[in-house]
């Protein structure tokens, strides 16, 4: 398998024909969408981080938003993840995870006094599983019950962003019609993986994942609660922080 090259874009950056690339990349995957939709969710991003293979070919993307709020009566900051695609030939690859994870670490240096989450909303079990590979402690998860601060603050962002989508019984955001879910095969569970006790969690929290209902999900980004690989990406943003700063 060729590696993927990643290259973090501010988003004002992206050209129209990137976008094109990105789009007709997001609709091998998913159905629900359009051309329109897709512009109009990119357009409230703030970075893209786009992947390359050797023949610099687009292989994958990842978008997010930096949101400044204040909760609880202090300043905190959250980043909120937007589409996410990697073409099935690189599944497994990291590039992805580790410029993530160091573009998270560099957001978090521009303003070390202040807590910054990753906001993510699921719609796919395979998107769901990477949290236990960032992160010691992230929320919700069959390992323990979700802390009351935690839940309010999911809460909050996700009635914030989502207004009355999201119900906060469930924890889940079911817009009227959908913005995007996986194609046929690609929704299915891989053989074996429905008794995977993050996969079990998932179908029993988003029974109806197929339909582009999202789960809502929280962790915080600090180097304290990223695992080994994550914290590796995330330590060199901040070094990348400081020495820009």
């Amino acid at each position: 398998m060729n590696r993927l090259k990643a290259e973090v874009v501010p988003k004002p950056k992206i050209q129209t024909y990137l976008i094109r690339l990105m789009y007709d990349l997001y609709t091998q995957y998913y159905d629900g969408s359009s051309w329109e939709i897709f512009q109009q969710d990119l357009s409230n991003k703030d970075y893209v981080i786009l992947l390359w293979n050797e023949e610099e070919k687009l292989q994958g993307f990842s978008t997010l938003a930096i949101l400044s709020f204040e909760f609880e009566g202090k300043p905190k900051r959250a980043i909120f993840s937007g589409d996410t695609i990697i073409h099935h030939q690189y599944w497994g690859e990291q590039t992805l995870p580790l410029a993530w994870c160091r573009l998270a670490g560099k957001i978090k240096g521009e303003a070390m006094e202040q807590p910054l989450y990753w906001f993510l909303i699921v719609k796919g079990y395979r998107t769901y599983r990477y949290l236990s590979v960032f992160a010691q402690r992230f929320y919700p998860t069959w390992r323990y019950p979700t802390p009351v601060n935690y839940q309010a603050l999911m809460d909050y962002l996700a009635q914030t962003k989502f207004g009355d989508d999201y119900d906060p019984a469930s924890g889940l955001i079911r817009f009227p019609s959908s913005l995007g879910h996986l194609r046929g095969s690609w929704a299915e569970i891989k053989e074996g993986f429905q008794h995977k006790p993050d996969v079990r969690y998932f179908l029993e929290r988003n029974p109806e994942y197929y339909k582009g209902h999202e789960l809502v999900c929280l962790m915080e980004l600090s180097e304290e609660n990223m695992r080994s690989h994550a914290q590796r990406g995330f330590l060199e943003g901040l070094r990348d922080a400081r020495s820009e700063g």
